[in-house]
């Protein structure tokens, strides 16, 4: 790996530690420059622009999220009776809190209609999609794909409730508290 290589990806380990713990309303060209302790000019080297910035962080956020999961995750595919609450469990923990709180402000920030994070949750929302469609064990295809989305479903909706305050009526509808 080439040294500028190198530098961008502890770069990004930076801006993705500061999007995790500020947020992304945190994240003017300025603050992930300071973040990333360098200057902006200097970090507009080793990117296009903001929204590239904005797309690799997330990225590696990403990635890191994935492997949290991956080593949460049963070994083999299981059914959705089993999955499910397993995965609310992990989704509701506080040490997986500040990527959810961004996640929600990605659905925030899209609905308010801003493209970029619209097509950024988008992409982000169909990798949890597949992440999930791969830990089911379903009756057919079509049926996995089906408790994929519902799945997604449950687990935002609970994120929903949990980022207002709302874990009583999460608790009275699944049991986990």
């Amino acid at each position: 790996m080439a040294k500028s290589d190198d530098r961008r990806s502890a770069i990004l380990e930076r801006l993705a530690d500061h999007v995790l713990s500020d947020g992304l309303s945190a994240s003017s060209l300025r603050a992930l420059a300071d973040a990333a302790e360098t200057s902006d000019r200097m970090l507009l080297y080793y990117f296009k622009d903001k929204n590239e910035i904005i797309t690799a962080t997330l990225g590696v956020i990403g990635d890191r999220l994935e492997i949290i999961l991956g080593d949460r995750a049963a070994p083999q595919p299981i059914p959705l009776e089993k999955l499910q609450p397993a995965l609310l469990k992990a989704a509701l923990d506080d040490d997986l809190w500040p990527y959810m709180r961004m996640w929600l402000e990605i659905s925030a920030l899209a609905a308010h209609g801003d493209a970029f994070y619209r097509a950024v949750g988008q992409q982000l929302g169909e990798r949890f999609l597949d992440w999930g469609h791969a830990q089911l064990k379903s009756a057919s295809p079509r049926k996995r794909r089906s408790e994929a989305a519902g799945l997604l479903l449950t687990i935002e909706g609970a994120l929903l409730l949990k980022s207002v305050g709302m874990t009583d009526a999460i608790k009275d509808a699944t049991g986990i508290s």
